[in-house]
């Protein structure tokens, strides 16, 4: 695909948590927790602010349309400040100054105060109906000649456990978002300024790891489309296809427009239809207080076309009526199905006058209001679709295939206004010129592969690695590099794919084992049966215990010319190549006790005795 000839324009906001101690307005703990840990739980109903200038954010509306009661769980790691029942603590300055050091790493521009910001959010993901937020930094470099245009530092929002419960764990662990402007016009641009900016992050030293801890947000638009958010991408293998995913649900919409246009498409009135499914065999039907039809007319075969994978323009109908509290929409593209029967889609038909370049959407309510309102947000949809603006702008949430659904629309200027509970703080020349520049982990990984003696793409994947500190603290303890290296970017892999929960061995044990190694207590090929020892919950010293006794050289000797003198066939056929194999027989033999360069040093010498001692 031409992406330039299309007209793509993308940034990213890329959202980081950050390492600290406490949280960015208490002095909690940012440590996340079990769910079954909760010590207790409360209930909120939010609803939007007017904001200074008289208006109410238009994504906050949209948030209203459905009421909702919102339940947090608290623990004892929480405080009054997460439930919004004590006023914030000042700005957290360990976070201020990982946030100054980014910018910094940037090439940025700090403000000369840093004032908190209050950002309208009423989706239950924080208790008050706001985000703090701070701008800190601007006007920052990629190497590529990209633009960097702010650097905030941020509340992080509350963790959803399921539906309208949200725990209180992770809500004020501070947050870095870095925005950058409409720079990239290629999917595979938008992965590497990506890649680029996680390895800066990762660079400091002072972020959290693991899945969750960062998110991309990605701003697409093409030519004749419009600006879509797409937020949540937290796997940064998926960007580039989400991009690409966007690019075809907007070519898809601008097609489809073109075809409604050119059938003089329109919408029409929609009519109550609740007794016409009386006798349904369809079960949600069959249980809804109020069924409405609506009719579109010239929008046959166009509401179940597919416009991304496993998405049609029906489904973007049916995530607007959703913000109603409806479960979804039925529409005559793909009925007969879901128990609603062909006889009763062609009396639908014939009852409300429907033709058959028309479709009918069905909705169905707990009551006429919530049928009303799912209505009334179709047609709007429905109208969009034949519109100058076919793209409406709009918030989206990435789906799980890279796909994405509609969330809400485009916050506007309404949405921001000054948080007066917490002080702004200065940042003068002494405090910015006190911040000091990480060396990058791309120059890193350069350096230790040769310090070291890595390959290269080994010292590429170590500095990227999660277990990446567990390295540098291996090797200041007097750890071999290399085995640490093998250790966690192979042996760790390996025991992952055969369902070791490797995750659940703590940076400790592996430092323990590795030293087993160094002073000769295990053999390296013992690494992988100690881990799974460990990973199954026993301590590192009885992993060790059931290792095989010390085998002494003379013993070794023995059990290599006993295992070559049992197999004078297979040695005699593979010569020189018997090697290999047998090297696995007599390891399992010694089970980890021997290292494997003494075995191999044994068995050579002795598979070329017996090849010398055979017959002509």
């Amino acid at each position: 695909m031409d992406y330039k000839t299309i007209g793509l324009v993308a940034g990213i906001e890329i959202h980081q948590q950050l390492d600290t101690a406490e949280k960015l307005f208490c002095h909690c703990p940012t440590t996340l927790r079990e769910i079954p840990e909760h010590t207790g739980e409360f209930f909120r109903y939010l609803r939007a602010t007017v904001s200074e200038m008289g208006g109410i954010d238009r994504a906050a509306l949209e948030e209203m349309k459905h009421h909702r009661k919102f339940q947090y769980y608290t623990y004892d790691t929480t405080c009054l400040v997460e439930n919004d029942e004590e006023p914030p603590a000042p700005i957290n300055d360990e976070a201020l100054t990982i946030c100054l050091t980014i910018g910094k790493m940037f090439g940025m521009t700090p403000v000369p105060q840093v004032h908190t910001m209050r950002k309208l959010v009423i989706d239950g993901s924080n208790t008050s109906g706001f985000q703090r937020t701070a701008l800190v930094a601007f006007n920052g470099v990629l190497p590529d000649g990209g633009r960097i245009e702010t650097i905030c530092l941020e509340e992080e929002a509350a963790q959803r456990v399921k539906d309208e419960v949200f725990s209180l764990d992770r809500l004020g662990i501070p947050l870095v978002e870095i925005t950058t402007s409409p720079c990239m016009h290629t999917p595979d641009e938008v992965q590497k300024v990506a890649e680029y900016i996680g390895m800066v992050l990762r660079s400091t030293g002072n972020v959290k790891r693991g899945l969750g801890t960062i998110r991309q947000d990605v701003n697409i638009s093409i030519a004749n489309g419009a600006r879509v958010e797409i937020k949540g991408v937290q796997e940064l293998d998926l960007i580039a296809e989400v991009v690409r995913r966007e690019v075809q649900r907007q070519q898809n919409l601008l097609e489809i427009r073109d075809e409604l246009r050119s059938r003089g498409a329109s919408v029409s009135r929609d009519t109550d239809v609740t007794d016409l499914f009386r006798d349904t065999r369809s079960a949600v039907l069959k249980k809804a207080k109020k069924i409405r039809a609506l009719t579109l007319k010239g929008f046959a075969g166009l509401v179940g076309r597919e416009i991304q994978p496993e998405r049609r323009l029906g489904s973007e109908m049916s995530d607007y009526a959703k913000k109603c509290g409806v479960g979804g929409i039925f529409h005559t593209d793909e009925l007969p199905a879901y128990g609603v029967t062909a006889e009763e889609v062609a009396r639908l038909r014939s009852h409300i006058g429907a033709g058959d370049d028309d479709c009918v959407i069905l909705v169905s309510g707990a009551n006429e209001k919530q049928a009303m309102c799912a209505i009334a947000q179709i047609v709007m949809r429905a109208r969009i679709a034949f519109s100058d603006k076919p793209v409406p702008e709009e918030t989206r949430k990435m789906l799980e295939s890279g796909s994405t659904a509609y969330m809400r629309p485009l916050p506007g200027a309404e949405r921001m206004y000054p948080e007066t509970d917490v002080l702004p703080v200065l940042i003068d020349d002494p405090r910015w010129a006190s911040i000091t520049v990480p060396e990058l982990l791309s120059a890193k990984a350069q350096r230790y592969a040769q310090k070291y003696a890595i390959e290269k793409n080994y010292a590429v994947q170590l500095v990227s690695s999660d277990k990446f500190p567990l390295f540098e603290r291996a090797v200041r303890e007097g750890i071999k590099p290399k085995l640490a290296v093998f250790t966690i970017l192979s042996t760790s892999t390996e025991l992952r794919r055969e369902g070791v929960a490797i995750h659940a061995v703590p940076d400790d044990a592996y430092l323990s084992i590795w030293h087993a190694v160094e002073q000769g207590r295990a053999a390296k090929e013992a690494v992988p049966d100690l881990l799974r020892g460990v990973a199954s919950g026993s301590t590192v010293d009885a992993a060790l215990s059931r290792l095989a006794p010390s085998i002494s050289r003379d013993d070794l000797e023995s059990i290599v010319r006993k295992i070559i003198a049992d197999r004078p066939d297979f040695v005699a056929e593979k010569g020189k190549a018997a090697l290999g194999p047998l090297m696995g027989v007599v390891m399992a033999e010694v089970r980890g006790s021997v290292d494997g360069k003494v075995v191999s040093e044994i068995l050579r010498r002795e598979i070329d005795r017996a090849l010398a001692a055979k017959p002509g």
